[in-house]
C-alpha cells in the first residue's frame, strides 16, 4: 500500500508544515504502508525569513526545499501518475495555497496550478483516497470548482480559539461549490461518498501532540477507505 505525501516546500510560512508533513509519514509508517514524497519542480511564491516573518530577496525550489523533509527520496510531480499510490494526502503550511494553489494571495479566486489540480482530480477519478491538513483543503477544492464533485471539507470551528479566520476561509470553500463544517482540533471531517478526508491541525490553537493525534486519525481513515 502506497499513499503519496503532496509537498509544497519546508517551513510553515512558505512551503509546507514540517510538523504536519513529518506526522503525515510517520502514521503512514507506523500504519504499515509506504510514502511516496512528490512535490512540483519549480521556484516557490517567495521565501519567508522564518525567524522575522520578513521577506527575504532570494529563490527557492519547490522540490529541491521539499526533498529535506523527504530526505532526498522525492519525485517531481510530471513524472507521478496516480496509478503509482492508493491514495494522496496534502499536508498544510502557507506553501500548500502558495505553491500549490493562490488562495492565500487572492483567497478563492487565486489560482491552482494545473499540474496540481490533475493530480487531485485524477485520484478522485479514480476513486482513490484523498485527504488535506491545515490549507490543504483550500487545494482540493480548486482543484474540483467547476465539478459534478461538492465534497464536504473542513479547515476548523469558529467555537475554539484559532490564529486564522475560519468564517471567511469557509465562505471561500463554498464558493468554489464545496460543503464545509466546523471540526475541532480532535476530530475530522469525512466524506464518505467522495473519499475525502479532511484535518485542521494548525488551523487551531494546537500543541505539537495534538496535531500529530489530528494526522494520524486522518491517515488511519485515509487507510480506511482504500479500496472501499
Amino acid at each position: 500500500m502506497t499513499i503519496a505525501v503532496l509537498l509544497s516546500g519546508c517551513g510553515v510560512y512558505d512551503g509546507s508544515e514540517i510538523h504536519e508533513a513529518t506526522f503525515t509519514l510517520l502514521a503512514i509508517d507506523q500504519a504499515g504502508a509506504k510514502a511516496l514524497c512528490i512535490a512540483p519542480d519549480r521556484d516557490q511564491h517567495h521565501v519567508i525569513n522564518h525567524l522575522t516573518g520578513e521577506e527575504m530577496n532570494e529563490k527557492r525550489n519547490i522540490l529541491i526545499e521539499a526533498a529535506r523533509i523527504a530526505r532526498g527520496q522525492i519525485k517531481n510531480v510530471e513524472h507521478f501518475s496516480a496509478e503509482e499510490a492508493d491514495a494522496l494526502i496534502i499536508p498544510g503550511g502557507f506553501g500548500a495555497a502558495k505553491n500549490l494553489n493562490q488562495w492565500a494571495l487572492a483567497g478563492p479566486d487565486g489560482k491552482i496550478f494545473p499540474e496540481i489540480k490533475k493530480i487531485i482530480t485524477d485520484f478522485v477519478a479514480a476513486k482513490k483516497p484523498v485527504g488535506g491538513l491545515c490549507m490543504g483543503p483550500t487545494v482540493i477544492a480548486k482543484a474540483l470548482e467547476g465539478s459534478e464533485i461538492h465534497a464536504t471539507l473542513t479547515v476548523g470551528t469558529t467555537t475554539q480559539p484559532s490564529p486564522y479566520d475560519i468564517a471567511a476561509i469557509n465562505s471561500g470553500l463554498q464558493k468554489t461549490g464545496m460543503f464545509t463544517e466546523l471540526k475541532t482540533i480532535d476530530e475530522i471531517c469525512v466524506d464518505e461518498h467522495h473519499k475525502i478526508v479532511t484535518a485542521p491541525c494548525y488551523m487551531m490553537e494546537a500543541s505539537i501532540s495534538q496535531v500529530y493525534n489530528n494526522t494520524r486519525l486522518l491517515v488511519e481513515k485515509i487507510i480506511q477507505l482504500i479500496g472501499k
